[in-house]
């Protein structure tokens, strides 16, 4: 039923969404870029594409984080015309993506404000879609405890710290387990929006998030490993709407290294792949996680009717836009043969 009326609010945003996917780089545009010498040939290379002459006004020899920051305005450019178009419940949709950044860059300034770094220096290190009013306000304050009267009550993320956190905590708990203890919130709340829209979003939605959420307890279990977190704690910073909840979960909070972490998640067919790595080989577990994500997120734009697009496109943009850094860093350095170790989209 929903389908019948999708497109009077949402379909013209669809069709602009869609339009741009069309615009990510394929395998021919990729084989094009590895063969560049240099940084201007990888210039005028990504001129032929969607990119255009988005470093037309960048003076040489361009950087590798030049090439990375330009890439980075102009989909945030377009994630932002989406935005403004946009009407609940699309528009809350779109929200809760940015509350990803909106966790990273306060982790980013907590991060700073304990080790008493320059605030302003920080903020311009916040990726722009996770920018909030309140934001601006950490450039006074002095201390956590200003930086949680004043920012963090007032934002969006204010559920999320509520629910794991007091301003005292701030002070005293591992900066790692702060992040993880708010996307744990966020996650399971993401989730329970989406399920609550009904199909196909939640469908779609669904499975991108279980994937997220059980990415994040795998590398929460593999990363705790050898530290001072407990295993009860490190139980705590699970999301509870991934594949492997409960159950595998339950056994990764007692896992005591990565063979009992390969036994758990081999369990799920989909994921048995992660560890499929052989001695010496060049992809690293988080590869393995990039490559499911690419091949969810592709997945999301064979149905129609659906808010998925909106996610599975900016995360889609953001791997390519690694890619294109991967490929101009071996460029710059002289590691030509390491440049085909990017992951490939279309």
């Amino acid at each position: 039923m929903e389908a019948l009326f999708f497109n009077v609010e949402n379909g013209y945003l669809e069709a602009i969404v869609r339009g741009f996917k069309s615009g990510i780089l394929t395998s021919n545009h990729y084989l094009n870029l590895t063969q560049c010498e240099t940084l201007e040939d990888l210039k005028l290379q990504l001129a032929s594409t969607d990119y255009g002459n988005f470093l037309q006004n960048e003076p040489s020899p361009i950087a590798t984080t030049t090439i990375a920051e330009k890439a980075r305005e102009k989909l945030v450019a377009e994630f932002n015309y989406i935005r403004a178009n946009a009407v609940k419940p699309l528009a809350t949709f779109l929200d809760y993506i940015t509350y990803a950044y909106m966790i990273d860059n306060v982790i980013l300034l907590i991060t700073g404000t304990l080790h008493e770094r320059d605030t302003n220096d920080l903020l311009e290190r916040c990726h722009p879609l996770g920018m909030f009013d309140t934001i601006a306000a950490l450039c006074v304050a002095t201390n956590v405890q200003e930086l949680y009267s004043t920012v963090l009550v007032d934002s969006p993320l204010a559920p999320y710290f509520e629910k794991c956190l007091s301003a005292h905590d701030l002070d005293e708990m591992n900066i790692e387990i702060i992040r993880n203890t708010l996307y744990k919130a966020y996650l399971e709340d993401f989730y329970n929006y989406c399920q609550m829209l009904g199909s196909p979003t939640s469908e779609v939605m669904g499975e991108i998030l279980q994937f997220e959420a059980d990415r994040r307890v795998i590398n929460i279990t593999i990363n705790s490993f050898n530290t001072e977190l407990s295993k009860d704690d490190r139980a705590k910073l699970y999301p509870t709407c991934g594949k492997l909840y409960p159950d595998g979960t339950a056994k990764l909070s007692k896992s005591d290294d990565i063979d009992q972490v390969r036994m758990v998640v081999e369990t799920d067919a989909q994921y048995r792949q992660f560890f499929d790595l052989p001695v010496g080989a060049e992809r690293s577990l988080e590869d393995k996680f990039f490559e499911y994500e690419v091949f969810l997120n592709k997945k999301s734009f064979l149905r129609q009717f659906h808010f998925g697009v909106f996610y599975s496109y900016l995360k889609l943009r953001e791997q390519e836009i690694r890619n294109i850094v991967w490929i101009a860093e071996c460029i710059a350095q002289h590691q030509k043969e390491r440049i085909n170790n990017y992951i490939p989209i279309f």
